[in-house]
């Protein structure tokens, strides 16, 4: 019976460990393995994050293939983490589009290391969390699906 409680433990703790990021990690060109200078960011940095995204972005009319696909993203390398009504192991997402910009929350996507490295929003997360968020090797299509399924859930709750 130990053993068998031994082994579920074990896998427990693997497809925990997947969910949460599992191998993928960010290109090395966003790693940043020691601290250095602090740079400056500008006013569109502290608005709306440091990464790839670097202009607004229309949103437009909800996509009902985006909120669809960006669910079923949601549901596989988010929601061990987040839920929509409150904290868990990260923030609750169900308001976060009204106290993040799209463009921010993408770029926490994207480049979730970079973020908790240079963005004081993301370094005040990181300290109420003691949580670091793991790349979950999405894309940049990908991460404006979650924004749009994300722009729904807001919409319709």
């Amino acid at each position: 019976m130990k053993s068998i409680l031994h082994v579920l433990t074990i896998l427990l703790i693997i497809a925990l460990f997947q969910a949460c990021g599992g191998e993928a990690s960010e290109s090395s060109s966003d790693k940043t393995n020691a601290p250095e200078a602090k740079q400056e960011l500008t006013a569109f940095e502290l608005e709306n994050g440091v990464g790839p995204i670097t202009e607004k972005i229309a949103m437009g009319p909800i996509s009902e293939e985006l909120v669809n696909k960006g669910r079923t993203i949601y549901e596989m390398k988010c929601e061990t983490c987040h839920n929509m009504t409150g904290r868990m192991v990260g923030p609750g997402l169900g308001d976060v589009l009204d106290r993040r910009t799209p463009e921010f929350v993408m770029n926490m996507v994207l480049r979730p290391s970079r973020m908790l490295n240079e963005h004081p929003e993301g370094q005040a997360m990181l300290r109420e969390y003691m949580v670091a968020m793991p790349f979950q090797n999405v894309s940049q299509d990908d991460a404006r699906a979650i924004v749009e399924f994300l722009r729904h859930q807001q919409i319709n709750n």
